[in-house]
């Protein structure tokens, strides 16, 4: 299994932007699908950024101009910058590795890290 680091949530305030890392134990010079997702208490897991093996990008709704997705030099690592943050954004934020299932990513694995946790909160 693809082992996931997770970092850099936290507490901040409605309107404030935070930037989480991830890193996998995979090859860092060879690009592989990934995503960010979110599970806030009581919800379900969903997919919120992906980024493609070629970087192409895509977002759910209700991030969409607000959260941009990238990869580092390494890349096993992408990061996600969240700016305007509102207090429904608190979730716990996981990062997975993707797969392409009839144009839907899902995560190419069972496993998950132990997330960052991000409160929203004044």
């Amino acid at each position: 299994q693809v082992q996931l680091t997770e970092s850099g949530g936290g507490l901040v305030q409605p309107g404030g932007s935070l930037k989480l890392s991830c890193t996998t134990s995979t090859n860092p010079s060879r690009p592989n699908a990934m995503g960010w997702y979110r599970q806030a208490p009581g919800q379900r897991r969903e997919l919120i950024a992906s980024i493609s093996w070629s970087d192409d990008k895509r977002y759910a709704g209700s991030v969409e101009g607000r959260f941009t997705i990238s990869r580092g030099n390494a890349k096993n690592t992408i990061y996600l910058q969240m700016d305007n943050l509102e207090p429904w954004d608190t979730a716990t934020y996981y990062c997975n590795i993707l797969k392409m299932d009839v144009s839907i990513w899902l995560p190419a694995q069972d496993y998950w890290g132990q997330g960052t946790q991000v409160i929203v909160s004044s």
